[in-house]
């Protein structure tokens, strides 16, 4: 069994450990929210990587076996410092599904929703240049979004209208394909099929995500095929019975097989 940390700015890495917890339930969690800090994306690059070594610092402290950095930000803007200064722990990062898009777009025209610190990120802008010159990405942020869903509004009316105007520019383009490259964004595929039906392609990586970690487990000899549930334990730099609700609404899994503990954590290191 392994104890294994999952880093994002508020709830959008909830994404990532829901899919977690479907794959590899028998492992212990730390779901760490810095929800105080919350949204990462309009924030300099700088302040994100210095915070998001913080905190996986905090999660290696804990005695996590493997990190996964499950906020697209702070993954374009850290994980390679992160992993040079933790260097005996697995870590593993998020990143728009970019590659993955371009193989499914029919028409060759796909959106990327990301945060805007992502889209000028070299690492994603790295990432875009491997890529075939015969598929055309539209680049859209969505700011104000991760603000909503922080807020339990994923599905109201202002984050609606707010949602529209982001999508119009990948609408207009004819995209077939939309990238979800924030771990928030999943959380807006009722949204985004309200209003732009059941035909476009929703690409986000959970899945890819939780194999490389899987993996990454494997090679450690620590994972297990197993019917157990292991405990998790959510913390928040602002509010843990708020992200433990919040878990309870946008997670798809039964938290009631698991021991759930929930505590606030003001100051890391």
């Amino acid at each position: 069994m392994a104890l294994i940390g999952v880093f994002d700015s508020g709830v959008g890495g909830l994404s990532i450990l829901d899919e977690a917890l479907r794959q590899l339930p028998e492992h212990d969690y730390i779901y760490l929210a810095d929800s105080l800090n919350a949204p990462y994306g309009e924030k300099s690059s700088e302040w994100i990587a210095s915070r998001s070594m913080e905190l996986c610092q905090y999660l290696a402290a804990q005695g996590c076996d493997a990190i996964v950095v499950a906020c697209n930000t702070a993954t374009a803007q850290a994980i390679e410092h992160i992993r040079i200064e933790l260097q005996n722990i697995p870590i593993v990062g998020v990143e728009p599904g970019i590659k993955p898009a371009a193989m499914q777009s029919i028409n060759g025209v796909v959106g990327v929703l990301a945060t805007e610190a992502t889209l000028k990120s070299d690492k994603f802008n790295a990432l875009l240049a491997t890529l075939p010159s015969d598929c055309r990405f539209i680049k859209q942020a969505g700011p104000g979004l991760v603000s909503l869903i922080e807020a339990g509004r994923a599905n109201d009316e202002e984050t609606l209208e707010l949602l529209a105007q982001h999508l119009e520019p990948i609408q207009d383009a004819g995209a077939d394909t939309i990238v979800l490259g924030c771990t928030h964004y999943p959380f807006l595929r009722k949204a985004i099929r309200k209003l732009l039906g059941d035909s476009i392609n929703l690409i986000d990586t959970g899945d890819a995500v939780v194999r490389q970690l899987k993996r990454k487990l494997e090679a450690q000899g620590k994972n297990l095929d197993s019917d157990n549930h292991g405990c998790i334990q959510f913390i928040s730099s602002k509010d843990a019975d708020n992200l433990y609700q919040m878990a309870q609404e946008l997670m798809q899994s039964d938290l009631s097989a698991h021991h759930i503990e929930s505590r606030l954590v003001n100051a890391f290191g």
